[in-house]
């Protein structure tokens, strides 16, 4: 199966033009999965543009040294990056100096001219994040955002499709799936009932407003702008949303999972972990390693 083609489908399907991935943890397949949606674009030979909140596609992990998963892109294809990282060769063509930076320098816009490997950085923040997409929005059809280990901050003020990716980084498979679950409840938080009475927060719901409001029985609609304004995350939002009416007034897209049954530290049976993420979550499930797919 061609799962970086299949999750390109789900994302025109909803009628996206750019598609963000996210992990529960570090390690989880993310650059992997959207790796696979490069090379499903390039072979279809559509314009895109690649961004990160971070830094992705290097060879080795600057913390411990682990291989990690890289870009291959062909020529045509555009990418945000530090200045520092954009390569002598192969060639690459300077397109645009943005006024944004990442913690390795300026963050510049370049097309490749030939084919090879790219590293990318962008910016912490979310806001200049967004802003850096549609500069790339303006100059392809189609945008792949590389996002940010357990912090939905980088989908914020965006309209993306987003593939929630999971891995070995819990001690067990149930871990996992209760980390995945609680992820992608939060991101498909329903919108608010213009209808019914509401509570609506300012800013960010942290964890103790929430179990505050749990202590005082609070039976309205709580709304935030968009999920990324719920400030936690994993078991404590799967337990206090079971006791709250968590609404939003913008809702976001999660369109698939995708998982890593193999880690450095432990693997899970591939096949069960994939099918129970996709009862955990009633998304539609890939393993872009094994090519698989969910029943």
């Amino acid at each position: 199966m061609d799962v970086g083609k299949r999750l390109l489908d789900l994302a025109r399907a909803a009628g996206a033009q750019s598609l963000a991935v996210v992990g529960t943890s570090k390690n989880a397949g993310k650059t992997v999965a959207l790796a696979a949606v490069c090379d499903a674009l390039q072979r279809a030979g559509t314009s895109f543009g690649l961004c990160s909140i971070g830094r992705d596609g290097e060879s080795a992990d600057a913390l411990d040294a682990v291989a990690k998963p890289r870009y291959f892109l062909r020529p045509g294809a555009v990418a945000a990056t530090a200045s520092t990282l954009v390569p002598a060769h192969p060639a690459c063509e300077l397109l645009e100096c943005s006024a944004e930076r990442s913690a390795l320098g300026p963050i510049v816009l370049v097309r490749a001219r030939a084919a090879g490997y790219l590293e990318v950085a962008g910016p912490p923040a979310a806001a200049a994040l967004r802003r850096i997409a549609r500069a790339l929005a303006t100059r392809t059809g189609f945008v792949l955002i590389d996002g940010a280990v357990d912090r939905i901050a980088a989908l914020r003020d965006g309209d993306d499709a987003i593939v929630v990716a999971v891995g070995t980084a819990a001690p067990t498979p149930a871990h996992a799936v209760d980390d995945v679950r609680a992820l992608v409840a939060r991101l498909r938080l329903p919108e608010v009932d213009p209808t019914r009475e509401a509570l609506r927060i300012d800013g960010a719901l942290s964890a103790a407003q929430a179990a505050d409001l749990v202590r005082a029985g609070e039976r309205r609609q709580i709304v935030v702008a968009d999920p990324t304004r719920i400030a936690f995350g994993g078991r404590p939002f799967s337990a206090l949303a079971a006791k709250l009416d968590l609404r939003v007034a913008r809702c976001l897209r999660p369109i698939a999972c995708t998982v890593a049954p193999r880690g450095a530290e432990r693997a899970f049976e591939p096949r069960a972990f994939l099918e129970a993420v996709a009862r955990a979550t009633g998304l539609p499930a890939f393993d872009v390693y094994a090519g698989a797919e969910a029943a």
